[in-house]
């Protein structure tokens, strides 16, 4: 997978976020303020890791269906 040069985080570092939520029981607010995203960003990879798990946290196309 290509990352784009400016992205904050891939698979893995999205998984440590995911984790701190739901392992650890961090709140999104702390865990956004700790990682430098926005409470939503953390919400929105939480959400896809709880119902895909690791393969949820990958990057989706953007292109139009």
């Amino acid at each position: 997978m290509n990352l784009h040069q400016n992205a904050l985080m891939g698979p893995r570092g999205r998984e440590r976020m995911a984790r701190l939520v739901v392992d650890h029981g961090q709140s999104l607010r702390a865990t956004a303020r700790a990682v430098g995203v926005d409470p939503k960003t953390v919400q929105r990879w939480v959400q896809r890791f709880q119902e895909a798990g690791r393969s949820g946290l990958v990057d989706r196309s953007s292109r139009p269906r």
